[in-house]
């Protein structure tokens, strides 16, 4: 015979979903997402009517144990979903209007784990101006992980998009933010990284460095109004999400010219920096960083003549921005080092299919 289980102070049984039923659950959860949009049609019907200036729409997937830990926390795994969509638009400089979210839940999924999600959704929806439009929730018949589709609807600027494909032999490339902090993130999530070993100076009062990192992995800071403010002065744009070379490269093939990147002038934060310095090789180190991916910043093409109009972007925007490189003609990224030497590269950044 065995003994009861006792339960412990404060402990509550987690509910399934199935007590609500799927329905239910899209009227009470999901609808209030909608923010009273009459186009939504509070979620009951087939569709839902797109806003006329809808024009600019993006789509990522995001699998638990793919693109965030299993065990990461629901409403984090929500909010990135919907950053990593915002950082598309912010890459084509548009302005972010609504969304259509799909969700495949795992076959155990609790009623609270999906609150939790709700919750995450709704925090960056006020953040960021947003609402649900429409969208599909369904649940696997087993264990398999978190399936989360975001479909996300933008206005066009009225400078025109930008695109991949514009750089121009000569033209300036920069970068905002700092790279390689994602990546240092994700290796503190999956415990690959000591925190201990990162504490430097430099940050703001009453943060350390782990959770900087891990922040700057979890939950990107998609650049929209920087984006936005490059439109009709960046010749081209894409956003890091495979890593600073690969996404370089993705520039340089569909503008077909070389983008040559001084590795001196890579912006990295000053963990990050405290880390290059620990590594037996600050060569190889950096080349983890900029083959890392989820950095979220946007890469940028721009002519000469426009440095100042570039500045202006990044002061109005509060961005910091760095001049890092050349588009020459020719194929491919070059990462040049303080001697003029091209610095090998063991690889280049993440792909689904390698």
């Amino acid at each position: 015979m065995t003994s009861p289980v006792r339960k412990k102070p404060g402990h509550r049984r987690k509910k399934s979903a199935d007590s609500m039923g799927e329905f239910a659950l899209i009227d009470s959860l999901f609808a209030p997402l909608t923010a009273g949009e009459p186009r939504a049609f509070s979620l009951q019907d087939d569709a839902a009517e797109l806003h006329e200036s809808a024009r600019v729409v993006s789509k990522d997937v995001l699998i638990a144990g793919v693109h965030f830990p299993v065990d990461q926390p629901l409403d984090i795994a929500a909010r990135k979903a919907l950053r990593v969509n915002l950082s598309d638009m912010a890459a084509m400089g548009a302005k972010p209007v609504e969304y259509l979210l799909g969700c495949a839940w795992p076959g155990n999924t609790d009623l609270c784990d999906i609150k939790s999600f709700v919750d995450g959704l709704a925090v960056d929806q006020a953040t960021y101006r947003l609402n649900l439009l429409g969208g599909d929730t369904t649940r696997h018949a087993g264990s398999a992980p978190l399936v989360i589709s975001v479909t996300m609807l933008g206005a066009a600027p009225k400078g025109g998009v930008l695109n991949r494909s514009g750089a121009r032999q000569g033209d300036d490339v920069f970068v905002s933010g700092t790279i390689g902090d994602a990546r240092l993130g994700l290796s503190i999530a999956l415990g690959d990284l000591e925190v201990g070993d990162l504490e430097v100076d430099g940050l703001e009062k009453g943060r350390d460095d782990g959770a900087f990192l891990l922040d700057r992995y979890q939950l990107p800071s998609p650049r929209i109004a920087l984006g936005g403010a490059l439109s009709g002065i960046a010749t081209s744009a894409i956003d890091i999400s495979d890593g600073l070379i690969a996404d370089a490269g993705h520039i340089a093939r569909t503008s077909d010219k070389r983008l040559c990147l001084q590795a001196e002038d890579i912006p990295v934060s000053a963990p990050a920096l405290c880390w290059i310095k620990q590594q037996r090789s600050s060569r190889t180190a950096l080349g983890q960083l900029v083959s890392g991916g989820d950095d979220y910043e946007l890469l940028f093409t721009a002519s000469p003549k426009s440095r100042r109009a570039v500045e202006m972007a990044a002061r109005l925007t509060r961005t910091s921005v760095a001049r890092i490189g050349t588009v020459k003609a020719g194929s491919g990224v070059e990462l040049i080092d303080e001697k003029g030497a091209p610095m090998p590269l063991k690889a280049t950044g993440y792909s689904h299919f390698s």
